[in-house]
């Protein structure tokens, strides 16, 4: 039986322990990655879209660092966004994040996000450790 390990990286325990998900679960070599939001390491909303997009990357890019894994270990990529009109915008950031070995991509309009208003962009991943 494969083992199933939750990964929660430092600063992010909160979600373990008061709203009862894990950040990332690993299972063998492969890591998948709850949804990440443009929230700060103290738990704020950042304000204005792009920073919100690069947060969520980059609390993306500590759960999978947490997990001995990197951007480019992603496999499957899933986005959540309130405005589909900064889809372009949304490109340009990603782009800046994930550079070769594009990962399947799924964008997904969503009324609401976070639990909260003011949320704008939401980031699903399924990571795969390379050999």
């Amino acid at each position: 039986m494969i083992e199933r390990q939750a990964i929660i990286p430092q600063g992010m325990e909160y979600v373990y322990d008061r709203i009862h998900y894990a950040p990332a679960v690993r299972v063998g070599d492969t890591i998948y990655v709850s949804g990440q939001i443009g929230r700060d390491d103290d738990g704020q909303l950042v304000e204005g879209t792009e920073a919100q997009i690069v947060q969520a990357f980059e609390n993306l890019k500590k759960v999978l660092a947490a997990a001995g894994a990197q951007l480019s270990d992603i496999v499957d990529l899933t986005t959540f966004h309130t405005d589909m009109r900064d889809l372009q915008l949304f490109m340009k950031v990603r782009d800046r994040y994930l550079t070769q070995d594009f990962p399947a991509w799924t964008a997904i309009g969503a009324a609401s996000l976070g639990g909260a208003p003011g949320y704008l962009i939401e980031i699903k991943a399924v990571a795969v450790l390379r050999r």
